[in-house]
């Protein structure tokens, strides 16, 4: 994968999960399944999150305490050259600290630190090589009401220890709803639009990437001379999610998206590939259930 390309699938990754919208999930579980339809591999991946806010002192500032746990799955039944004991379950969690507090002019600052690890536990314990950093820095700016819905302007900066760059990087999204059943959210790169069915049913077209990154406690020989220290996984695509709204806070949703591209790759320790998997996936699916705020 390109450099520009592989910037592009971060940009989008960094929108897509931005401070601003993991924040507003009080709590998320949620089940992605991508099937292995002539691939080497198939993909699931279990996930729950919570973030607990606390109010301060100062009106309309909270502080946010937050986890965020993944168990993912690789299958195959590929015979491969090498052994690939260790590449089949990784575990992933970030602890998130954050901090919201509203500044004049409708404007609002967010910061999040995330110290968390990532890893397929071979060894059976944590090393620093399983050490993840991530953070964020948001300013939110709100602006009129249309149909029962404020606009908001959200531009930041993030890094990720699951990004495979070395500084932040930056996103901009601007929210509206702008017809009584319709609401859009523009981004560079984040778009969706959504329909409001009625007030307890949704449909949403969107476009995202998803994946992770995950150290390789034991080195996997791969090629002579060559062995793998991480695997990676980023998947581009586009589809339609589905809505029902118990309450205004209570959700279950239901995605079913088209690959537009995927990689999974073996990288060195210095995260360049040295084994690519052959993926033909083209189906995404994922449901859950989330509280928001």
């Amino acid at each position: 994968m390109s450099f520009f390309t592989r910037f592009f699938f971060i940009c989008v990754l960094c929108c897509s999960t931005s401070m601003y919208g993991q924040l507003s999930d009080l709590a998320r579980v949620d089940y992605t399944y991508i099937p292995n339809a002539k691939s080497d591999v198939e993909f699931t991946r279990m996930r729950a999150l919570f973030n607990y806010p606390i109010k301060l002192q100062k009106e309309g500032t909270y502080l946010f305490l937050g986890m965020d746990y993944s168990n993912i799955h690789l299958k195959s039944d590929v015979d491969f050259s090498f052994n690939t004991r260790d590449l089949n379950d990784f575990q992933l969690l970030d602890f998130s600290i954050g901090y919201t507090i509203p500044l004049k002019n409708d404007w609002r600052l967010g910061l999040r630190f995330r110290p968390g690890f990532s890893t397929n536990l071979a060894a059976n314990a944590l090393s620093l090589e399983d050490v993840i950093i991530s953070g964020d820095l948001i300013f939110i700016k709100q602006g009129e009401m249309h149909y029962g819905k404020r606009q908001k302007w959200i531009l930041g900066v993030y890094y990720s220890g699951n990004s495979g760059f070395n500084f932040p990087l930056p996103y901009i999204t601007y929210y509206k709803k702008f017809a009584p059943n319709w609401s859009m959210s523009l981004g560079v790169p984040k778009t969706n639009v959504q329909y409001f069915i009625s007030d307890k049913h949704r449909l949403k077209a969107y476009a995202q990437l998803d994946g992770f990154t995950s150290n390789l406690q034991r080195d996997v020989p791969v090629i002579a001379g060559e062995a793998a220290k991480s695997i990676n996984m980023s998947l581009l695509l586009s589809g339609l999610q589905y809505e029902y709204h118990f309450t205004e806070q209570l959700q279950f949703y239901a995605r079913a998206a088209y690959i537009f591209s995927i990689d999974n790759e073996l990288r060195n320790e210095q995260r360049e590939t040295i084994f690519s998997f052959e993926s033909k996936a083209k189906i995404y699916l994922r449901t859950g259930v989330k509280f928001k705020i």
